[in-house]
């Protein structure tokens, strides 16, 4: 999640930088703590502050510029808090009719609870505390269900990445990988990718069945930002590729290497 959401303290800094950007290096302390509604003595401390951490730099008395370090850390931020406003969006409802998985018998215009399993909305029969709707028609256990008037936030957390690392053939391949800590990695888990013919070669012998091979990476990202925990086995080689893509989504996953020493 972006800084500028978990403190004061970034927040107060993405938004002076975006005052001294969009204003120019003339704009006065006293000007951007009034847009602020903060004291200009405290503009002044940040100000010392982050031209030490060299995200802003003084150009004579009173002026400022945001640097290329500053740049590039409002761009990260701006990033991590576009991903977020896209979770929110799945998170907040206030739509005409959702599909929802009913997890009882549920009534024509009964009031049910809103909850995330597996990445599946579904519906319960009781009201719980953080979102709910009225359905739009009767449904059994296991029915599709649609629900109006949706209220409330459904409560999400982003899930976990686990890049689990395999030879390359040239190294060996599966039959150099530790088959036995990759049986326990995967145990229970819901959620297997496998990137690359070793890793999926690994998984068979193992008497998993990989529910992802294709665009592994863009998958374990959505899957993630709906709360799932995945596991990607991948081969040495897709290492680089894979974490970049992650990396990119402001993931980062954590990485087990199973080659046998």
């Amino acid at each position: 999640m972006a800084d500028i959401l978990h403190t004061k303290n970034a927040s107060t800094r993405f938004q002076i930088m975006v005052e001294i950007a969009s204003k120019g290096p003339a704009i006065e302390q006293k000007t951007i703590a009034a847009n602020l509604s903060i004291t200009p003595q405290a503009i002044s401390d940040y100000l010392k502050h982050m031209t030490a951490d060299g995200l802003v730099a003084a150009e004579g008395r009173s002026r400022y510029r945001v640097t290329s370090s500053g740049v590039n850390w409002m761009l990260k931020e701006l990033r991590a808090l576009n991903d977020y406003v896209n979770l929110a969006e799945r998170a907040v409802t206030d739509i005409s009719v959702n599909a929802a998985l009913a997890e009882g018998k549920i009534s024509e215009g009964q009031e049910v609870g809103l909850v995330m399993r597996e990445g599946i909305l579904s519906a319960r029969p009781e009201k719980n505390g953080g979102a709910w709707g009225l359905a739009a028609q009767n449904a059994e256990s296991g029915e599709d269900v649609g629900i109006s008037g949706v209220k409330g936030i459904i409560p999400l957390k982003l899930g976990r990445i686990t890049l689990v690392s395999v030879p390359g053939i040239l190294e060996g391949g599966s039959r150099s990988a530790d088959l036995s800590r990759l049986k326990s990695l995967v145990e229970g888990k819901k959620h297997v990718a496998a990137a690359g013919i070793e890793a999926y070669a690994a998984l068979r012998k193992i008497a998993v069945e990989p529910r992802y091979f294709y665009a592994v990476p863009q998958v374990a990202v959505e899957a993630l930002r709906y709360g799932l925990e995945v596991v990607i086995v991948a081969v040495a080689e897709e290492i680089p590729a894979l974490t970049k893509v992650l990396s990119d989504a402001e993931i980062k996953p954590h990485l087990i290497d199973l080659r046998i020493k």
